[in-house]
């Protein structure tokens, strides 16, 4: 039987042609994607909580894009003690874009930076470009009917101080950077639909 064509399928069917459960929260997502960290070398892990937020639970309104926008407060522990600077992004697999949409990406993270509170970032820290092309953090915002999206908070921690990105630098050449030079990173997952 062939693809039956749009005019047969309601928005809802068009999006969510396959589920996906994502095995680290079982979080079943809109589309088929998998993390972003499952096609980059392996690294060990690290201890990553939130009083914000919750590892396989919804995303707060007070994180959400037309609501309060807030970038959530984060804490870790565990880096390898040869880390010499961090990196925090948060992105979401499940955009129908082909390659997913970053919310956040926060260069220049001191070696002795171990949290962020809610809404701020510590001094020298930086954002990079969003997918939404805003400096700052932007809150989730799937599609209406699109389905759960996961929004994947990551904390890399790095064997370098500087990058060397520069804040307009789109987030792939920031992920490319992050690859190169990431020790170990941690991970907490949260799902969001309208």
């Amino acid at each position: 039987m062939g693809w039956p064509g749009p005019s047969s399928l309601t928005k809802t069917d068009t999006y969510c042609q396959s589920m996906r459960t994502d095995t680290m929260t079982e979080l079943t997502s809109a589309l088929n994607t998998p993390s972003p960290y499952a096609a980059l070398p392996p690294v060990p892990s690290f201890t990553l909580i939130s009083e914000d937020l919750t590892d396989g639970g919804r995303m707060p309104a007070t994180h959400v894009a037309g609501e309060g926008n807030l970038s959530p407060q984060l804490s870790w522990s565990g880096a390898p003690a040869d880390t010499k600077g961090y990196a925090i992004t948060c992105f979401d697999p499940d955009a129908p874009t082909g390659s997913g949409w970053w919310h956040w990406f926060v260069l220049g993270l001191g070696a002795d930076t171990i949290s962020v509170p809610r809404g701020e970032l510590p001094a020298g820290a930086y954002c990079l470009r969003t997918d939404g092309g805003h400096n700052h953090y932007d809150g989730a915002a799937p599609p209406p009917g699109h389905g759960t999206h996961r929004y994947i908070f990551a904390v890399h921690a790095l064997d370098q101080a500087d990058l060397g990105v520069s804040a307009d630098a789109a987030p792939a050449v920031g992920g490319f950077n992050l690859t190169f030079h990431t020790l170990a990173r941690a991970v907490l997952t949260v799902g969001y639909s309208r």
